[in-house]
């Protein structure tokens, strides 16, 4: 699972090219296909006879465009197929509930992502040391700029790339595959939330805004969401009366795509929305680092005080504060403080420009990062 044009059929091919058997490729995109896979039955019957035993390993692409794919797909699954199936899927608006319910204990998932800085940065761990931290700066600019996605950071246009790239989230998926009524509130809603990034939702506001119904607003970022181009990241409930408890923040899965609808590439250090920029970019790290599954909050009191990001490991409570521009040294803010009182987190990690000495607070560890840390710290600290 995960976005479109994220590497999600490139990863398959590798699989099958390394394990070095014969495969059916499944394009459900087709229309012909999409009736060839409405019963399972019908569909196995087919097959046995254009590919006899031994069965091959099956790759369905983009599975959501089949009708009931869930069922479908169980179907095969049950009747004793005996070779890999493997499945790939931009939109788990489709694919989400009725699969997770239809495969339960049948089934592997994976998420796929755009590239992060340590993918992108890989080929630079030979270089030497000053010469390693100059060239993953660039890169970490790049990144922060442009996003991860392949194709763009692999091309020679990354905006002209990220502009087709936005229309086919709009006119493929929104248009297409929702059959979406209004394109035209879809795109005008894509630009509000990437103004918006990094800030709690307001439904009926957007909707206000919009000019539609609160539930409309509410379907289309169902929408968004299930296909990996935003995400909801929902308040941190420690069980305490002050905070509040129901409202989301929405951050964007890419950089590149959001700073593509605020219309500015212009890198951090020369823009009006630095704290919201970099903050995404280390929501899209710890995204790309945290394993499936894994809680991330935001910690937001009725007072005001608030923490960017609180990870819940299972085994203790991480929290990130993003720092953008900082020079010199800060103070530790007020709701940093009040935060580590109340819940007395493992670590409290400070993302900025400037690496500054690890110190405590009590038993928490306070440390000061720099963006390029964010994944490895986290991987320490989640083991």
């Amino acid at each position: 699972m995960g976005p479109r044009q994220a590497g999600k059929s490139t990863a398959v091919w590798a699989h099958l090219a390394d394990a070095g058997k014969p495969a059916l490729f499944i394009d459900c995109e087709q229309g012909l296909v999409q009736q060839w896979c409405r019963s399972a039955p019908l569909f196995l019957a087919d097959l046995e006879k254009a590919a006899p035993s031994p069965p091959v390993t099956l790759f369905f692409e983009e599975a959501q465009h089949l009708e009931n794919a869930g069922l479908f797909l169980k179907g095969i699954v049950d009747r004793g197929f005996g070779a890999p199936i493997l499945v790939t899927g931009s939109s788990s608006f489709h694919l989400g509930a009725k699969v997770r319910e239809s495969l339960a204990g049948r089934a592997t998932r994976e998420r796929l992502l755009p590239l992060s800085l340590a993918e992108v940065g890989y080929d630079l761990e030979t270089l030497p040391g000053l010469a390693r931290a100059r060239a993953l700066e660039e890169r970490l600019e790049r990144h922060i700029i442009y996003g991860g996605y392949p194709d763009v950071w692999l091309g020679e246009s990354p905006e002209a790339l990220l502009t087709n790239l936005v229309e086919a989230i709009i006119l493929r998926d929104a248009s297409d595959l929702f059959r979406i009524g209004r394109p035209d509130v879809f795109r005008r809603l894509l630009r509000l939330a990437a103004n918006q990034t990094g800030n709690l939702v307001n439904l009926s506001e957007w909707a206000s805004i919009l000019g539609v119904s609160r539930d409309t607003v509410a379907s289309y970022l169902e929408i968004l969401e299930a296909g990996h181009v935003v995400a909801m990241v929902p308040p941190y409930a420690g069980g305490r009366r002050s905070e509040l408890t129901r409202t989301p923040k929405i951050f964007f899965i890419d950089n590149g795509i959001r700073n593509h609808l605020v219309h500015s590439f212009l890198p951090p250090a020369d823009r009006v929305d630095s704290g919201p920029t970099v903050e995404n970019w280390v929501f899209g790290e710890l995204l790309k680092t945290l394993p499936l599954g894994t809680d991330l909050h935001f910690w937001r009191s009725t007072s005001g005080a608030e923490v960017d990001f609180v990870v819940d490991t299972g085994s203790g409570i991480v929290a990130l504060e993003v720092k953008a521009g900082t020079s010199g040294r800060p103070s530790i803010p007020r709701s940093a403080r009040s935060f580590i009182e109340a819940y007395r987190p493992k670590n409290f990690l400070f993302v900025s420009n400037m690496r500054f000495d690890t110190g405590h607070i009590g038993a928490t560890e306070v440390s000061w990062i720099t963006p390029d840390e964010v994944a490895s710290m986290m991987r320490q600290l989640i083991r």
